[in-house]
């Protein structure tokens, strides 16, 4: 099982692919996409039920799906306690018994990610791992915040320490098909990130239609993000698997047009480790295994981990165990 992985952890935390540098903006692409509703409905409905992992290939899979996760707390009540226990559960993510009884090396998470406030908090707690910390911005989860207070928050987390940033779009451009505004502000995002990361949260469940969404990831990739992600987890719908299958066929028409990869974040409402079976094998039929690395899939997630960490449980002693045998923080 160990050399099913191996390959993959051993990257960690490394951000191996190339940046995105965007584009110009191109319209005649951006609207000629569509999205055939009841098609794609029809294709994820069968999703769940065509790929059966068992056994030691499921335990595999699940190691794996650990290390794409961006253990995140983004609660009112946050405290610098609590971050520093998710810092500690992202170093060692699984019981150091079962990995020893699965035979495998320490693994870790993607990343940590917060609330600006306590990146400071996030990064000296993971200092000498290579765990990035990433941070919401741009006034999440609404991005209602005036445009340079946006602006100057990104680059206060970045001065703070966060390697990656998670911005969040202003759904109004898309809802009113101003995609100039979309594209401008997207680059705007950009290049006040320098060196950071940076993922678009587009909120897919406030924009309206799925072809909304095809031409809204099209966009800011063409600005520049290096990942597209599915939902700040606030909203009343977040990740779903419809929505996760036009973002990332989006993601291969630009890595076919342009060349460059972009990652793909499910985020919102993933709490099973059988959820996240699923969405690997989808990532894997529709993009292959080179988007199965931390540097170009994540998802977005505290309580999954959780799961996961009880269902190898079960896998190595036969039994389930508690939940708060698992906690995360």
């Amino acid at each position: 099982m160990e050399s099913q992985i191996a390959e993959h952890t051993a990257q960690l935390p490394q951000v191996g692919e190339p940046r995105n540098p965007g584009m110009e903006l191109d319209l005649d692409w951006a609207l000629g996409v569509e999205a055939n509703t009841s098609a794609i409905e029809r294709r994820c409905a069968t999703l769940p039920g065509r790929r059966s992992v068992k056994k030691n290939h499921q335990a595999a899979w699940l190691l794996k799906a650990i290390t794409l996760i961006d253990l995140t707390t983004l609660s009112g009540d946050d405290t610098v306690g609590r971050v520093q226990r998710l810092c500690a559960k992202a170093r060692q993510p699984v019981r150091a018994d079962l990995m020893q009884a699965l035979d495998m090396e320490p693994i870790t998470t993607g990343a940590v990610c917060v609330y600006h406030d306590m990146i400071e908090t996030a990064v000296a707690a993971l200092d000498g791992t290579g765990i990035p910390v990433a941070a919401v911005s741009t006034g999440f989860p609404g991005g209602l915040s005036p445009f340079h207070l946006r602006l100057a928050e990104i680059e206060e987390s970045v001065k703070a320490g966060a390697k990656e940033i998670d911005i969040v779009i202003s759904r109004r451009h898309v809802l009113s098909g101003n995609w100039q505004a979309l594209y401008d502000e997207m680059k705007a995002f950009r290049e006040a990130c320098g060196d950071a990361h940076v993922k678009a949260i587009l909120a897919t469940g406030e924009l309206g239609t799925l072809r909304n969404v095809a031409r809204a990831s099209l966009i800011c990739m063409m600005a520049g993000a290096d990942f597209i992600k599915t939902s700040t987890g606030k909203e009343s719908v977040n990740a779903t698997l419809p929505v996760s299958l036009v973002m990332i066929r989006t993601i291969r028409d630009y890595h076919e047009r342009t060349g460059y990869r972009v990652g793909y974040k499910p985020a919102g409402g993933i709490s099973k480790a059988k959820d996240s079976l699923v969405y690997l094998s989808l990532i894997k039929e529709e993009l292959g295994d080179r988007w199965l690395q931390p540097d170009l899939f994540r998802f977005g997630a505290s309580s999954l981990l959780g799961d996961i960490e009880r269902q190898l449980e079960h896998h190595v002693t036969g039994a389930y165990s508690a939940g708060y045998r698992h906690a995360l923080a």
